[in-house]
C-alpha cells in the first residue's frame, strides 16, 4: 500500500493532500506543527527517505490526476481493467519512471553499500556529518564512515579498492594520478571539505621564538608529504629565509599522534589540521603561532573525492554521494550551526575530542595558549568549490620542491583531477549558489598567484629546486 497517494485504488478517493497525508492541504500541516514540533519534523524528513518517497508518489499520483480530471472516472477504470493492467497501460502512455527520476535527478544506484574513509579531523565534519544526520541515507545509501588511522592508509585502501571513496588531502588526488609515491591510479577531487582550518602550533618552550628566522634546527611535524600543511609550511619558512629541507627538518606524523609527539619533545611544532592545534592548547602543551588563513585566506585543505574508475561504474551512486556532501558542506558553512555540529562530531565513533575543542575551533572563538581569547569566525570554512586554480596552485609547489620534474600540464591535470563542472551541476541541483569560472587568482602571504603563469611562478622564488 503506498504511504501518501495510491492512484491506482479504485476503492480510495484521489486526494492531494500534505506531505503526511493527514491533512487536506500543506497549509493546514503547517499550522498545526508548533515550531519546535516543525523542526523535529524537517530533522525526522533528513533521516529517512520519506520527502524522496512523497515526491515520487506526488509526482505519479498528479500524472494520473491529469488523466483522470474525475475521480469516478478513474475509480470505474480501476474496477473494470484491475491495478496492475492500469499500471501498466497508463504507464504506457505517460512516462512515469521517467518523469520521477527526472524530478529527483537520479538514477538507480548502481552500489547501494559503501565504505567511506576519514581521519578523524575536523576537516572531514561535511563528510562524518552526513552520517548522523542521514544525508546519505536520503540518497538511498547505506554508507559506512570508516575512521582511519593516517594518510598513507588512506591512499592504500583507495587503491586496493577497500573504500570507495573518501576523504582526501586535497593533494593527494593530483599525486596519486601522478604517480607520486604510489602507482599512477587516476583520482579525483569531488568536493573541497574544509577551506582554512590549520595552523602552526609550537610547544611552550618558544614562546619567545616568534619569528620564523630563529627556527634554524626545529623539527616541525606536517600530516603528509602531499598535503596542503607541507606545501604552506615550506612557503612560510622560505619567505623567512630558510630552506626547509636544510635548516629544518619536516617529519611526517599522524594527526592524532601529533599532540603526543609534542608534549614528548620529539617535535618543536606542527603545521597541522584541527583540532589537534587546539587540542595543544586545551591541554597546556602549545601554543597557537598563527592560522594558516593568515597565509592564505580561504585556502584549500582536505577534499572529498573518489577514483575516476568508481565514477565510471557508478555514476548514479557518486552523484547520490556528491549530494550528500554537499548538502552537509551547506549545513556546515551556515555559523549558527557550528556549536550544534561540534556535538555530532564530538562522539568516540567520529573524533572523539571534548567538545568544547571541536566548539572552539568551528565558531572561531578560541584561546590562543598566548593568554588570549581570539574571535575569527572563518577559522574553518566549508566551501566545497574544487577551483581549478587551486590544484594548479599544488603542482607548482610540487614543481618548486622537486616532487615532480620536466614540463607539467598544470592546466591539463587540474582539469582531470579537480571537478569543477560536476560540483557546479550538483549545486545547482541542490539549488545552492553556484559560482562562475574556474581559475580565480589568490594572495598566498601578499604576493598573487597567476594560474595562468604557473611554470614562471613555481621557478620564480629564490628558495627551491624548481629547473
Amino acid at each position: 500500500m503506498s504511504q501518501f497517494f495510491d492512484p491506482f485504488n479504485a476503492d480510495k478517493p484521489l486526494m492531494m493532500r500534505c506531505s503526511c497525508g493527514r491533512h487536506d492541504s500543506e497549509q493546514a500541516h503547517q499550522q498545526e506543527l508548533s515550531a519546535s514540533a516543525a523542526t523535529q519534523e524537517l530533522q525526522r524528513r533528513s533521516q529517512t527517505s520519506e520527502f524522496e518517497t512523497y515526491s515520487r508518489e506526488f509526482i505519479e499520483a498528479s500524472l494520473v490526476k491529469s488523466l483522470f480530471p474525475q475521480d469516478e472516472v478513474r475509480r470505474r477504470f480501476l474496477r473494470a481493467v484491475g491495478r496492475n493492467t492500469a499500471m501498466a497501460a497508463i504507464s504506457s502512455v505517460l512516462p512515469v519512471a521517467s518523469l520521477q527520476a527526472m524530478a529527483q535527478e537520479r538514477g538507480q544506484l548502481e552500489k547501494k553499500s559503501l565504505k567511506v574513509g576519514f581521519i578523524p579531523i575536523t576537516c572531514a565534519t561535511p563528510l562524518i556529518m552526513a552520517h548522523p544526520l542521514g544525508f546519505y541515507k536520503r540518497e538511498g545509501l547505506d554508507v559506512e564512515v570508516v575512521k582511519t588511522a593516517g594518510w598513507a592508509i588512506i591512499r592504500d585502501k583507495m587503491l586496493n579498492k577497500e573504500y570507495d571513496a573518501t576523504h582526501f588531502l586535497s593533494p593527494m588526488p593530483v599525486a596519486i594520478s601522478l604517480g607520486l609515491g604510489s602507482t599512477a591510479t587516476p583520482m579525483n577531487v569531488a568536493t573541497i571539505q574544509n577551506t582554512n582550518g590549520q595552523a602552526i602550533t609550537l610547544a611552550n618552550k618558544h614562546k619567545d621564538k616568534r619569528d620564523p628566522k630563529l627556527w634554524k634546527g626545529f623539527k616541525f611535524a606536517v600530516p603528509f608529504e602531499y598535503s596542503m600543511h607541507n606545501f604552506l609550511l615550506r612557503y612560510y619558512v622560505a619567505e623567512a629565509g630558510l630552506d626547509p629541507d636544510r635548516d629544518i627538518q619536516i617529519r611526517v606524523v599522524p594527526p592524532p599522534e601529533m599532540v603526543a609527539n609534542l608534549r614528548a619533545g620529539n617535535i618543536d611544532g606542527y603545521l597541522g589540521p584541527d583540532p589537534f592545534n587546539q587540542r595543544a592548547v586545551y591541554e597546556e602543551i602549545g601554543f597557537l603561532h598563527l592560522l594558516t588563513k593568515d597565509l592564505w585566506n580561504g585556502h584549500p585543505c582536505c577534499a572529498f573525492g573518489t577514483s575516476a574508475e568508481f565514477i565510471k561504474q557508478n555514476p548514479n551512486t557518486f552523484a547520490a554521494l556528491y549530494r550528500s556532501v554537499l548538502t552537509a558542506a551547506a549545513m556546515a558553512r551556515d555559523a549558527k550551526n557550528r556549536e550544534l555540529i561540534a556535538k555530532v562530531i564530538a562522539p568516540a565513533a567520529y573524533l572523539n575530542q571534548p567538545e568544547i575543542v571541536l566548539t572552539q575551533v568551528l565558531t572561531g572563538r578560541f584561546a590562543d595558549g598566548l593568554g588570549g581569547i581570539q574571535t575569527v569566525p572563518d577559522r574553518a570554512d566549508f566551501d566545497p568549490i574544487p577551483w581549478q586554480s587551486m590544484a594548479v596552485w599544488m603542482l607548482t609547489q610540487m614543481k618548486r620542491w622537486g616532487y615532480v620534474k620536466g614540463e607539467v600540464n598544470y592546466r591539463q591535470i587540474a582539469e582531470q583531477v579537480f571537478l569543477l563542472t560536476d560540483a557546479k551541476k550538483h549545486m545547482k541541483s541542490l539549488d545552492q549558489k553556484v559560482p562562475e569560472g574556474a581559475y580565480p587568482k589568490f594572495k598566498i602571504m601578499g604576493k598573487e598567484f597567476d594560474p595562468a603563469k604557473a611554470d614562471a611562478y613555481a621557478k620564480g622564488f629564490a628558495i627551491g629546486r624548481a629547473a
